[in-house]
C-alpha cells in the first residue's frame, strides 16, 4: 500500500506512529496491539487523504455539473461527519483485527485436519498471483457479495430500518456515501472483513481494495450530472445509474408502498444487478429520498432525525418497528 504514495508515506506512518500512536498504546496498556496498531495508522492516513481527494475533485464538479444546484442548508455537513467517522478507520481496521486471529486459529485446526485454507490467488498460478490481476479479482468477488449484502438489507424489514437512514438524504453530496446507521456499518465491516479473510486477502491488500472502492462510491453519491455511455453504463456503476437507486418510489420501494424491492444494488459493477434481474438503466436523474418522508398524502411524513444522535436512535427505532411486520 505503502508504494501507491512514494516514500513520504511510509516516513510520515513511521513518524505518526512513533512519535504518537505508539506512546499512547503503551500509556494505555495496550503495548500488545503494537502491530495492529501501526496498519491501524496507514488505514488512518489512507482515510486523510481520501478525504482530501474527494474534496478537491469531486467538490469542484459538484459546483460546476450539479443534478441540484442548491443542496439543504446542512446536508453535506452531518454528512462529512459520517464520512470522517468511517474513513479514518475507526470501524474497518477494528473489525478484521479482531476477526483476523479468529480466523488463524480456525484455520490452524483445518490444518491440523489435513485441509489448507482456501486462498483465491491460487486459483491461476502464474496469472492469479500477480499483484495487478489478484487485486482486480479480490476487488470482483467482494463486489459480488457486497451486491448480495446491500440487497438484503432492502430485503428484510428490520435491515431496512437501520438502511433507510442511508436513502433519507434527499441532498445526495460527495459525503453521502458514508452516512449509515453504526449498527449497519458493522454489519457490513464484519461480513466483508470475513469474505476477504476467507478468500485470502492480506491486511496490506485489504486497505487499497476498501480504499478504491470508497472512492468509487463516493462518486456514485456526488451531486453532478454524470453518466458513463450506454457500454459504460453497464461496466462500472455511474452517479447516475446509482441515483436510480436512491429514486423515490424507483429504486428501493418498486413493488408499491410499504413493500421492499428495488433496482440497481450493484456496489460497483453493474454486471450483478443485469445478471439477477435488478438492473434499471434510465436518462433521467431522478428525485432521492424514501416514499415515507413526503408529506401526506404521498407519504406519511416520517422523521429520520437532522442530527447524528437522532439520526441513530430513530433508526433503532425503525428497525424495531420495522421487525415487527415480519420479512
Amino acid at each position: 500500500m505503502m508504494e501507491v504514495f512514494g516514500s513520504a508515506f511510509p516516513t510520515v506512518q513511521g513518524w505518526l506512529f512513533q512519535d504518537v500512536v505508539l506512546p499512547f498504546m503503551y500509556a494505555t496498556g495496550l503495548g500488545a496491539w503494537t502491530e495492529e496498531a501501526f496498519t491501524g495508522t496507514e488505514w488512518f492516513m489512507v482515510g486523510v487523504i481520501e478525504l482530501a481527494l474527494l474534496y478537491l475533485l469531486l467538490r469542484p464538479l459538484e459546483a460546476w455539473i450539479p443534478v441540484q444546484p442548491k443542496l439543504a442548508p446542512g446536508a453535506r455537513r452531518i454528512d462529512f461527519l459520517y464520512t470522517c467517522i468511517h474513513r479514518l478507520g475507526i470501524f474497518t481496521v477494528a473489525v478484521f483485527f479482531v476477526l483476523t486471529p479468529l480466523y488463524d486459529a480456525l484455520a490452524e485446526q483445518l490444518r491440523l485436519q489435513g485441509i489448507s485454507p482456501f486462498n483465491l490467488e491460487q486459483l491461476w498460478p502464474g496469472l492469479t498471483d500477480i499483484p495487478l490481476v489478484s487485486f482486480f479479482l479480490y476487488l470482483f468477488v467482494l463486489d459480488f457479495f457486497d451486491y448480495w449484502y446491500h440487497r438484503a438489507s432492502h430485503h428484510f424489514n428490520w435491515w431496512w430500518g437501520l438502511h433507510s437512514l442511508h436513502h433519507s438524504q434527499r441532498d445526495l453530496n460527495l459525503w453521502s456515501d458514508n452516512r449509515n446507521h453504526l449498527l449497519d456499518d458493522l454489519l457490513r465491516d464484519v461480513t466483508m472483513a470475513l469474505v476477504a479473510l476467507v478468500i485470502g486477502v492480506e491486511p496490506g491488500q485489504y486497505v487499497l481494495l476498501v480504499a478504491a472502492s470508497r472512492m468509487l462510491q463516493s462518486l456514485q453519491h456526488a451531486n453532478v450530472r454524470i453518466h458513463f455511455g450506454a457500454l459504460g453504463e453497464r461496466l462500472l456503476v455511474s452517479p447516475r445509474y446509482h441515483r436510480c437507486h436512491h429514486a423515490i418510489g424507483i429504486g428501493h420501494e418498486s413493488r408499491g408502498e410499504g413493500s421492499l424491492g428495488g433496482h440497481n444494488f450493484a456496489v460497483l459493477f453493474p454486471l450483478w444487478d443485469i445478471l439477477f434481474g435488478t438492473a434499471r438503466f434510465g436518462t433521467a436523474f431522478e428525485a432521492t429520498g424514501i416514499r415515507d418522508q413526503l408529506p401526506p398524502p404521498q407519504g406519511s411524513g416520517r422523521d429520520y432525525g437532522r442530527g447524528f444522535w437522532s439520526q441513530q436512535w430513530l433508526g433503532l427505532k425503525r428497525m424495531l418497528e420495522f421487525a415487527r411486520r415480519g420479512s
